[in-house]
């Protein structure tokens, strides 16, 4: 007997024996077979929705890998840094050609119908002057915390008409100073819109993002629009405003003020796959990862500038960045935003941990060559 013929024998009594005992277990009444049922329907589910994940990996296939980074310069001083010094490293030093840029309301107009777009100004020229692409988030909430960056005299609490026509002229004014630029690629409409649960925002009217869609479609019809999920849960964006790409964040491991611990979430890179391919087989579209973390998650009563680098390695050290570059990657979805850039140069500079740094160094430049 052959080795092959010896496992395939040993398969068919493996599986004579499961049958046997899941006929007996069916046997003793309607609890057990609701658990069989159960069982079943489970293994369909998880077998269906891996067959989704390795079909969009399937149809990727060909398209080119591509891994950036957010930035953004509030949070670069926040942490002591220069942020033209900052994204000229991340440019020079790293060689990403790929950025996720923020444009706060309440940055550019603090006062009303003024803008100021010097910060933004100085993004742009860097990204154009390297041949790099840029993604630019827009509209009311944007990466990082609170979420929602209106300006001082600005409340969103109140009805919409009382707001919404400043938001747009804002929304306006930032659309047609950019969309020319030969480094803009996309626009990240909101950021997790519907997620109430984190973030300081007090509006989630679908009506308005829908409108919001629209408004930027009609300045700029050339250029692809790209709006998020609120969270990780099962389902497909099938409402309106269906946009040009699906993006989702990926978050493996945070801080828990529930368990007061670091919480590792439990799905596998594919788990991405199938969010793509059941995004694509409804829609059409296709996904972005635009924020895969890839940063520290401390606890909540520690400051990332007082955490210390031991308590910042527990949720994010450089072995867990190559692990977490890989995860993005073996989903399958092949543009790919980490969160984020300004971090490793503060590791590297404040800290004097250079080592997230030259893992930046070795992964994301071949991924973009």
């Amino acid at each position: 007997m052959t080795k092959n013929t010896r496992a395939r024998f040993g398969l068919k009594k493996a599986w004579d024996f499961v049958i046997r005992a899941l006929g007996s277990y069916w046997r003793h009444g309607l609890w057990n077979k609701i658990v069989i049922l159960s069982l079943i329907t489970l293994t369909l589910l998880f077998c269906s929705m891996y067959g989704i994940a390795r079909w969009y990996a399937w149809t990727q296939k060909d398209v080119p890998q591509t891994i950036g980074t957010s930035f953004i310069p509030a949070y670069a001083e926040s942490l002591g840094l220069d942020p033209e010094a900052t994204m000229d490293a991340l440019i020079n030093d790293l060689g990403i050609r790929h950025f996720r840029l923020v444009s706060y309301w309440n940055q550019i107009e603090s006062q009303p119908g003024v803008y100021d777009f010097s910060i933004l100004d100085w993004q742009f020229e860097k990204a154009e002057q390297a041949g790099a692409q840029v993604s630019l988030s827009i509209g009311l909430r944007q990466p990082r915390w609170p979420e929602c960056h209106e300006p001082d005299w600005i409340d969103t609490s109140q009805p919409e008409d009382s707001w919404t026509p400043q938001l747009y002229d804002f929304m306006t004014a930032t659309i047609m100073r950019y969309k020319d630029s030969p480094a803009l690629k996309s626009y990240q409409l909101e950021n997790e819109y519907f997620l109430a649960a984190f973030g300081e925002c007090k509006n989630f009217n679908r009506e308005r993002l829908v409108e919001e869609y629209n408004l930027v479609r009609r300045l700029d019809p050339a250029t692809t629009i790209i709006i998020s999920r609120s969270n990780n849960a099962l389902g497909t964006p099938i409402r309106e405003p269906i946009a040009d790409k699906i993006a989702v964040s990926v978050y493996k491991r945070t801080w828990s003020p529930y368990i007061e611990r670091n919480l590792e979430y439990p799905f596998p890179p594919w788990f991405y796959g199938y969010l793509g391919g059941i995004g694509k087989l409804t829609t059409g579209k296709d996904m972005v990862i635009h924020e895969l973390q890839a940063e520290a998650w401390p606890p909540y009563s520690i400051p990332m500038q007082k955490a210390t680098l031991d308590q910042q390695n527990q949720t994010f050290s450089a072995d867990i960045f190559r692990k977490r570059i890989q995860y993005g990657k073996d989903s399958g979805i092949k543009e790919i935003y980490l969160w984020s850039g300004e971090y490793w140069y503060y590791r590297k500079e404040k800290l004097n941990d250079p080592s997230l740094w030259e893992v930046a160094r070795q992964q994301l430049a071949k991924s973009n060559d």
